[in-house]
């Protein structure tokens, strides 16, 4: 992929994350339950045991072995921001292919060229 190439899947996993956490809070301002439930997500993510970054890294592996096209998205942009490294997302993109098989390793692809475009933007 060249360089012209690589900027504008960026800019694309770019917007598509910030359209859809965009979408999600606008959803949760409806609906009291979600947002019970998205507190609830708040308080497992908080780190007493593992660090934030494990946690992504395996929430990461989960979405791809789910097959959530959006938890990919998410959660690759998480991990980097918690300051996981290319190797340790490529590592934990293996695992989910162990655990998912075949399935999982389209998605892995899919995980994988979210990073290729968002890693640039957490450098």
């Amino acid at each position: 992929m060249s360089g012209s190439q690589e900027a504008v899947q960026s800019t694309k996993k770019a917007e598509e994350l910030a359209a859809f956490q965009e979408s999600t809070e606008e959803l949760l301002e409806e609906a009291d339950e979600l947002q019970q439930f998205f507190g609830f997500v708040e308080n497992a993510e908080e780190t007493d045991t593992l660090d934030n970054k494990t946690k992504e890294l395996i929430s990461l592996a989960i979405g791809v072995v789910l097959r959530c096209d959006h938890c990919i998205l998410w959660h690759v942009d998480a991990a980097l921001e918690a300051g996981a490294t290319y190797d340790e997302i490529i590592d934990a993109l293996k695992i989910a292919v162990v655990m998912g098989g075949g399935p999982a390793q389209a998605y892995a692809v899919e995980a994988y060229e979210t990073l290729q475009a968002l890693e640039p933007e957490h450098e």
